[in-house]
């Protein structure tokens, strides 16, 4: 029996809140290697973002139809790729050696292999065959209709699509809350399409909410393994829409901004403008 959009948020969030109870029982025994200093100096812990992961994986497992498998796998290789390989970049004991996606590019072009590369490799691939088995499920009568070519190129830019949305947000993962807020805000922009597109959103709101009281309380944050997690959801969402146009739109939308990050801070943007500095801040300790 397939869930309603509330009962999906719910078991979502309940997931989340479920995984971050049981691994703040581990925090001792998951060390300081798990514990980041956040913009104010203050010690926060990724157990968040773990938390987070495992209940995107969950909420995609949840909130795909009943009798179609391969958008159910295809919505948990997304996620599950997103956290695993988010995880690896957490857990790198040089985290800062480099940065951006240039610098991780041009660490791969001379032949040095980073954590952020080996992640952005291993989720853009995973993503690729994410979108082949969403795409097959929500799209059959479509796809089956359409030359080979392009089908491929569906496929491909939906994987981007993917990819780069678990990229974008963990991208605003860089003070309390902001990451959850983008990803609330994406969301509310799909909650009311129609079949998987709303019911995978439904999902990531589910996650989303359970993790902001702790995000926004600087307890915990999503770090990259919380905040790949949730983009790769979000990600699979969006490339579940019935409409080309609509898909290639977000797919530019989300590329854009990421070329923007390598030149824009973000942060400093947000600081400059009022509206967006409000809604940054709410929620927020002083």
């Amino acid at each position: 029996m397939k869930l309603t959009r509330r009962g999906v948020a719910t078991t979502a969030g309940a997931a989340t809140v479920a995984a971050a109870a049981v691994l703040m029982q581990r925090t001792t025994e998951l060390g300081g290697r798990w514990e980041r200093t956040n913009f104010r100096g203050r010690r926060v812990h990724l157990r968040g973002g773990l938390a987070a992961g495992l209940g995107s994986v969950v909420a995609a497992a949840v909130a795909t139809v009943p009798g179609r498998p391969g958008e159910t796998a295809g919505a948990v290789l997304a996620t599950t790729a997103g956290g695993v390989f988010g995880l690896l970049d957490d857990l790198d004991p040089t985290p800062a050696a480099t940065r951006g996606l240039r610098g991780h590019l041009r660490a791969l072009a001379g032949g040095r292999v980073t954590t952020g590369a080996a992640k952005l490799l291993g989720i853009s691939s995973c993503a690729v065959g994410a979108a082949a088995l969403l795409t097959d499920g929500g799209r059959r009568g479509a796809t089956r209709s359409v030359p080979l070519p392009v089908r491929m190129a569906d496929v491909l830019a939906s994987g981007a699509l993917i990819a780069g949305t678990a990229n974008l947000i963990n991208l605003f993962d860089l003070r309390p809350g902001r990451a959850l807020k983008v990803a609330t805000l994406l969301t509310a922009s799909m909650l009311t399409q129609p079949g998987t597109t709303g019911d995978l959103a439904a999902a990531a709101g589910g996650v989303a909410a359970a993790s902001l009281p702790s995000d926004l309380g600087e307890r915990t944050m999503l770090g990259d393994t919380g905040a790949n997690a949730l983009g790769a959801l979000l990600g699979s969402a969006a490339a579940a829409h019935p409409r080309p146009e609509v898909r290639f739109a977000a797919l530019g939308a989300v590329v854009m901004l990421i070329l923007a990050s390598e030149k824009v801070s973000f942060s400093a943007a947000i600081a400059k403008t009022p509206v967006l500095r409000a809604i940054d801040g709410w929620g927020r300790q002083p």
